[in-house]
């Protein structure tokens, strides 16, 4: 292995071997303002070269268009790469609505159209991105067991559920990989879902480790620096005095990243990676870029040797942050625990 390359870890007890960093592709299509399509394209060669294997997108980001996007890729280095998208996030023509759908015929045809979208005979990861409490989960987890036994699918995961639902689902059929947002900023994960996932022997894959941007400490003022069709412009912690506050807190990641000769990004990362040993399980977060150069800055982060007395500094953040993750946490774990 070239010693610029990431270690690679396993999902699951008998899931796929990856990088112990992976990629997230939703910002090449939608959510974060314009893309260079060449520059993206050039991001996945980079990860690639990189030691990253795990490139994970979704049917909603871009409404089908980012595993569209991907296909060219895809085909182009399958025996590579482990390829992870997700349903359950419905969404029609108005741009304001978002449903979501767990039935088992949804599940069926929402794997049926990705496949059709990514080339592909066969998802490597196949996520449940929200829970509908209304579906009980040994039916929706199923129906996705049922695309393993079809071929359609190699192995299972979950999104933004508490450790019972995990659990449960587990028992239904074993789960490699667990995505929910972790970072500095946000923890509420680690009330039962990690545990849950370490008992199990589930892998956490962190989404927004960087807290969608904010512990790069690019914002100077979020709330007035980014455009209204970044989508970022409307979550709270971005907002007016929330923003403002948080960026307040950056200030320890500052004085770490110095120490460290090392970007916030960075520091921020190479906390996520620690995880791994803090909690005993395997954790592999999946950054989004669109340019080869924050690429390979981020997959940096995994070398970045943080010491006790850094974590201790890194700790009492995420109490102190202004604001909730999402305008509505309806739909995420923290709704249910």
């Amino acid at each position: 292995m070239n010693e610029q390359q990431i270690a690679q870890v396993r999902l699951g007890s008998d899931g796929p071997l990856v990088g112990v960093q992976g990629l997230g592709c939703m910002g090449m299509s939608e959510f974060y303002g314009d893309t260079d399509e060449g520059a993206a394209r050039a991001t996945l060669d980079a990860a690639l070269e990189s030691g990253v294997t795990l490139f994970d997108t979704a049917d909603i980001y871009g409404r089908g268009a980012n595993e569209e996007f991907l296909a060219p890729f895809v085909a182009a280095h399958r025996d590579s790469i482990t390829l992870a998208t997700k349903f359950a996030i419905e969404r029609t023509d108005d741009p304001a609505y978002r449903g979501v759908r767990n039935d088992p015929a949804y599940v069926r045809s929402a794997a049926e159209a990705s496949l059709r979208r990514l080339g592909v005979e066969v998802i490597d990861l196949y996520y449940m991105h929200r829970r509908d409490p209304g579906v009980p989960l040994a039916d929706s987890v199923g129906a996705m067991a049922e695309l393993v036994k079809a071929g359609l699918v190699r192995h299972l995961g979950l999104s933004e559920v508490t450790g019972a639902e995990l659990r449960e689902a587990h028992a239904v059929h074993p789960i490699a990989a667990l995505q929910s947002e972790w970072s500095l900023f946000s923890r509420d994960v680690e009330r039962t879902a990690v545990p849950a996932a370490a008992e199990l022997g589930v892998a956490m894959v962190p989404y927004s480790p960087l807290g969608r941007g904010f512990l790069t400490g690019s914002f100077a003022d979020a709330s007035a620096e980014l455009p209204t069709t970044d989508y970022r412009a409307h979550l709270p912690r971005f907002t007016g005095e929330n923003a403002r506050a948080n960026g307040e807190l950056l200030e320890p990641i500052r004085r770490i990243a110095r120490a460290h000769d090392a970007t916030l990004a960075q520091i921020a990362l190479a906390w996520v990676q620690r995880q791994a040993d803090t909690h005993g399980l395997a954790v592999v977060p999946i950054p989004g870029t669109r340019k080869p150069s924050r690429l390979y800055e981020n997959t940096a982060a995994t070398r970045v040797p943080l010491t006790e007395d850094d974590l201790a500094a890194l700790e009492p953040l995420a109490g102190l942050v202004a604001g909730d993750r999402y305008p509505d946490m309806t739909f995420t774990s923290a709704s249910r625990e």
